[in-house]
């Protein structure tokens, strides 16, 4: 067995199940979860059909690099959504299984373990932390020593990749980025694209900048910055850089598993080559109904009013009791929780005995690093069930905290 299985964590959700192990929640309450990010807004219609009518597809092996239809419906909403000039669609662009299947595979192409590791110095991964624990999982089993680079809750949940020792970015290859972060919802500016630039040029690591959660923002005049264009408008070059996307979130389809990656054509070209021998493309039926997807902005606009509509009801709700805020971005509200007087998981674990509500501990979605669990007193709650669960979650975590 590959020894570095061993170094990998419990999944957050096995934590969870293992907290509420034994318990019966109480009966008086139909259960509501906020624990998982999947989405739980209807499939549009266009895209069902896109799958109904294209089923023909199951009997064709799928190219890896999918189809140049595809990748030209890629390639025209990054330059609509981001004001890019030119995307290339041969080179630039490439069809993934979702995202995380290609966050996790990336790792695998672009780290090189055995320039370090013969003399005991491993190559480090900077992840944020909190974070998305395939990050963790990636570099671990691509030779890399993960390291975190804790938010401030001071600075928006911000991290500041400038207080990362030199001694550890000469020995980075790869850094993660999530903006709009799991689970803080925090975006970053062009002022910290900058500094991450500036820092990639240096030293010569890679940036995969994690953005699934893109298009569920609040502000229609003021979408996320994204990667790609935040390089072009600072006059730089897309070297070293590439974006990860996805349908799942935008239009409601994670069991499509459809996502792209876009960027720097070099190492695009190397992971191109990686996925052919991994196996993973993205099947025929679902890359016409995702050429569907991305073509369309209706029902994304619907699916961001849905949410919008969500935490403009249950954030002020839950500001009674708690300390929280709208984030920049995502379906995530990021709590704090330390006027309840209670850790995390005796706060989840007693929200889930005594009103059948699940939250996700924060702890759980982070790593202590330099003394400090930056996940610590907080919970995530993911609203993504309908408005109307949403806000009877959020009433039923007022009456348990008033409780306290």
């Amino acid at each position: 067995m590959n020894p570095r299985l061993d170094l990998l964590q419990p999944y957050p959700f096995e934590k969870l199940n293992a907290l509420f192990d034994g318990i019966i929640p109480s009966s008086s309450h139909a259960p509501i979860s906020f624990g998982i990010g999947e989405p739980k807004h209807p499939t549009p219609e266009l895209i069902r059909e896109a799958v109904r009518t294209s089923l023909d597809g199951l009997a064709l092996y799928p190219a890896t690099a999918g189809t140049l239809l595809l990748r030209h419906a890629i390639s025209s909403w990054l330059q609509r959504r981001y004001g890019l000039p030119w995307v290339d669609p041969a080179t630039d662009v490439l069809p993934v299984s979702g995202s995380r299947e290609a966050l996790f595979a990336f790792a695998q192409t672009v780290v090189d373990s055995s320039c370090l590791s013969d003399i005991g110095r491993p190559p480090f991964v900077l992840c944020p932390n909190p974070f998305y624990q395939i990050y963790e999982g990636a570099a671990l089993l691509a030779g890399a020593k993960p390291y975190y680079v804790n938010s401030n809750s001071a600075s928006h949940y911000m991290c500041d990749y400038s207080t990362v020792p030199h001694a550890i970015l000469e020995r980075t290859q790869l850094l993660y980025i999530c903006s709009p972060g799991n689970p803080t919802g925090a975006v970053l500016g062009l002022d910290e694209w900058r500094e991450i630039f500036a820092l990639s040029d240096r030293f010569g690591f890679i940036i995969a900048s994690d953005e699934c959660y893109s298009e569920i923002y609040f502000d229609e005049c003021n979408p996320p910055l994204g990667a790609l264009q935040a390089a072009h408008t600072l006059g730089r070059s897309f070297k070293n850089i590439v974006m990860f996307s996805s349908l799942s979130k935008r239009s409601n389809v994670p069991g499509m598993r459809s996502g792209f990656i876009a960027g720097d054509a070099s190492i695009l070209k190397r992971f191109l080559l990686f996925r052919t021998y991994h196996g993973s493309a993205l099947s025929p039926v679902y890359q016409t109904a995702s050429i569907v997807a991305w073509g369309d902005e209706q029902h994304v606009y619907e699916n961001r009013r849905q949410y919008l509509q969500k935490f403009v009801a249950v954030t002020p709700i839950l500001a009674d009791v708690l300390d929280v805020t709208m984030p920049d971005a995502g379906f995530y509200l990021w709590v704090r929780i330390s006027r309840t007087r209670l850790d995390d998981c005796t706060f989840a674990r007693r929200l889930y005995t005594e009103y059948n509500v699940t939250v996700l501990p924060g702890s759980y979605l982070a790593r202590t690093q330099r003394g400090a669990n930056p996940g610590q007193n907080y919970v995530r709650i993911a609203l993504v069930a309908g408005s109307s669960e949403c806000v009877e979650g959020a009433q039923r975590i007022v009456r348990f905290c008033q409780s306290l």
